[in-house]
């Protein structure tokens, strides 16, 4: 298999100690979210998202690229284990309304185990934690990006919630079960292929900075600081093209056939 660790953490932007220790985790998932942008590209130029470690490294080391959930906690995994890390995927199912769940498989996460302690890692939610949550019930665990909760739901679920203003707004939920890579296979070629899939509607690439987040969604550019949003609509392709690499180092390779995004 295709996997150079040291080019990946220069992805990242990490250099330092690599002992397996919860001080390293934090490190890392912090650098890979300010780094890695979370994004549906290939999808909207229908160039085929498959289940395969070689192809999540060429994309996101090599290519200089980002990528949704499968490919962004796919790659990560494999990162934590080179590393030493007792590491495992779980499926999540995310929120979505009226206490309704996505299907399962939907979202792929990571436990890491350290010591006597679980703790949730996860690079590819877009707008979540910048630290790992320790598994640890009914216990308000502040991050940067705000404060969270897990606790135990229904059918043997656990859950993720953010707290605001008093009230627990629910993120996704998992079993503490280890999957197998290809388990979300039905799903990943769900949302790059239905139209139902959110990721179907509009393109998006999506970045945290530390103070805020710099997204382009559709057409609109969007800078947040703090709590200013500013907005720009995109006029053309070239224009588009142009902030997907001054803000995002990104230039696609578009598909010789297909002049239209």
């Amino acid at each position: 298999m295709r996997f150079n660790r040291e080019k990946y953490l220069s992805r990242i932007k990490y250099a330092g100690d690599l002992k397996p220790n919860l001080c390293l985790l934090k490190k890392l998932q912090r650098n890979h979210l300010l780094n890695i942008p979370f994004e549906n590209l290939d999808i909207h130029y229908q160039i085929p998202i498959e289940l395969s470690v070689e192809r999540f490294y060429e994309k996101i080391v090599e290519n200089n690229r980002g990528g949704f959930c499968y490919e962004l906690n796919g790659l990560f995994y494999e990162l934590l284990l080179s590393l030493g890390f007792d590491a495992k995927r779980v499926s999540a199912r995310v929120f979505e309304k009226d206490n309704e769940y996505s299907p399962e498989f939907d979202h792929l996460a990571i436990i890491v185990k350290i010591g006597t302690s679980e703790y949730l890692t996860d690079v590819g939610f877009g707008e979540f934690v910048f630290e790992p949550l320790q598994i640890q019930f009914n216990k308000t665990q502040k991050d940067e990006r705000g404060s969270y909760i897990i606790d135990k739901f229904e059918g043997g679920y656990l859950r993720v919630s953010k707290l605001e203003h008093g009230k627990a707004t629910p993120e996704f939920i998992f079993k503490n079960v280890e999957r197998e890579l290809e388990e979300y296979a039905e799903m990943c070629t769900y949302h790059q292929s239905d139209p139902n899939s959110h990721f179907m509607k509009k393109r998006l690439i999506s970045l945290p900075t530390e103070n805020g987040r710099i997204s382009i969604s559709g057409n609109t550019f969007i800078r947040k600081e703090k709590a200013a949003v500013t907005k720009r609509e995109l006029k053309n392709e070239t224009d588009f093209e142009k902030e997907l690499w001054c803000k995002f180092g990104i230039t696609l390779k578009k598909p010789a056939s297909d002049n239209n995004y």
